[in-house]
């Protein structure tokens, strides 16, 4: 049976003797797995085919790394709301991001070229709407391949493969950032760059951002 305690009590116990810390973190990592499991069976339809058994597994296995990053957080913990609560939502964040990595685990930054079409733009709902007449079909048609042609132009192989990742694919920054062997904000900064360049390049050839977004709204 857990033990009620106040934001006092638990900080108090994780950090203080080794028998009151031991049963807290015991009572916590039980607390986090709760809560993973309400998220991973409530909230995320992308697991509704697992079994009870298998979620389980899964919030015992995520409650582990979520108790250890509490741990490391505790200075961080302002009072503002239960301790509970707080790392709870710590626990989700642990489990957001498990699970997003999980879902990139084939990623390879080697399949994206930049002698490839743009296929990200072409598949994007917006872009793939029943354009209203033949004339606009032929100018999203022109403006599509000046933007890939832009990016093989304007951009580095690397830059191309960090914004193709992270702002068409949806790639999450830190699963790119280790694949590319770098860290978030220099992939941030390369994203950005890039960016910027692809922009400038597309604006010196009469394409602005807000034509290109008002081109192809539904």
């Amino acid at each position: 049976m857990m033990t009620e305690r106040t934001n006092e009590q638990w900080l108090a116990d994780l950090t203080g003797p080794q028998e009151a810390q031991t049963l807290a973190l015991a009572d916590l990592r039980e607390r986090l797995q709760r809560g993973i499991f309400f998220y991973l069976s409530r909230e995320r339809s992308d697991l509704s085919s697992l079994g009870n058994q298998d979620l389980t597994q899964m919030a015992e296995d995520l409650a582990q790394d979520a108790t250890l990053r509490v741990l490391e957080n505790l200075e961080s913990f302002r009072g503002d709301s239960r301790f509970t609560t707080w790392a709870t939502k710590i626990a989700v964040r642990v489990a957001i991001s498990d699970l997003r990595r999980a879902r990139y685990k084939d990623f390879r930054l080697d399949e994206l070229t930049a002698d490839d079409e743009l296929l990200p733009f072409a598949a994007n709902t917006s872009l793939n709407s029943t354009p209203p007449n033949p004339e606009s079909a032929a100018e999203r048609a022109d403006v599509l391949k000046t933007i890939s042609d832009s990016l093989r132009d304007s951009l580095t192989e690397r830059q191309y493969q960090a914004l193709e990742a992270v702002a068409l694919r949806g790639v999450p920054l830190e699963v790119v950032a280790e694949r590319m062997g770098t860290n978030r904000n220099a992939l941030y900064k390369l994203v950005h760059d890039a960016r910027r360049k692809l922009r400038g390049h597309l604006e010196a050839q009469g394409l602005s951002m807000d034509y290109i977004m008002k081109l192809f709204e539904n």
